[in-house]
């Protein structure tokens, strides 16, 4: 549900103005699984969410919203591991067939450290042109609208989550969830074959 909802609702005390919304941005993008390969297209809307701490730092919450996904991706080998297929050994060598589709959600947590400043309040995915939306991805909203440069010490995800759902289309497993072990960790797959460990 964190994934979906208005943040500015949740976050915002009655009466103050301590959060900014931005977006939502048309956004695709390749996924990647355990193994380290990409195993599905996805398309989605990003919506982010800028929270002004008491301490005077920022938590950026970037939301997955909308989302859906077919496979393979449009750089994934010829076969395809599936996204959970390198949880475990006992999952290896899992795969997932072409034509595979589905929804998706999620969302990445983003603290930033003390001393970075917000550098633009545009409203367009890239801050610094102040023009366009297109090709809007993570590090372009980050790093036009903050001090800091993304994915470097202190302007990184500390906390994310996906879900994905395809429903049965002839799948052994038809649900994942990608996430970081303060949200429990992956578990899951969307496989169309057992690898040699089998489940």
């Amino acid at each position: 549900m964190f994934s979906t909802i208005d943040l500015s609702t949740v976050l915002d005390p009655p009466g103050t103005n301590a959060t900014q919304h931005y977006g939502p941005y048309a956004s695709e993008s390749t996924d990647s699984g355990t193994c380290g390969n990409d195993w599905a297209n996805d398309k989605f809307d990003r919506d982010f969410t800028v929270h002004n701490n008491p301490d005077g730092t920022f938590t950026v919450v970037e939301q997955f919203k909308n989302g859906n996904f077919v496979t393979p991706a449009s750089d994934s080998p010829p076969i395809n591991s599936s996204p959970g297929a390198c949880q475990s050994i006992a999952t290896a060598g899992s795969t997932v067939n072409n034509g595979i589709t589905g929804s998706m959600h999620g969302y990445f947590i983003i603290p930033l450290m003390m001393g970075t400043t917000q550098t633009s309040f545009d409203s367009h995915c890239n801050g610094l042109t102040m023009t366009t939306d297109a090709n809007c991805d993570t590090a372009t909203f980050v790093n036009t609208h903050f001090s800091c440069t993304y994915q470097a010490p202190g302007c990184a995800v500390s906390t994310f989550f996906f879900h994905y759902s395809a429903g049965d289309q002839g799948l052994l497993l038809h649900e994942w969830k990608n996430a970081s072990s303060d949200r429990g960790g992956n578990n899951g797959d969307i496989r169309s074959t057992n690898g040699g460990g089998g489940l």
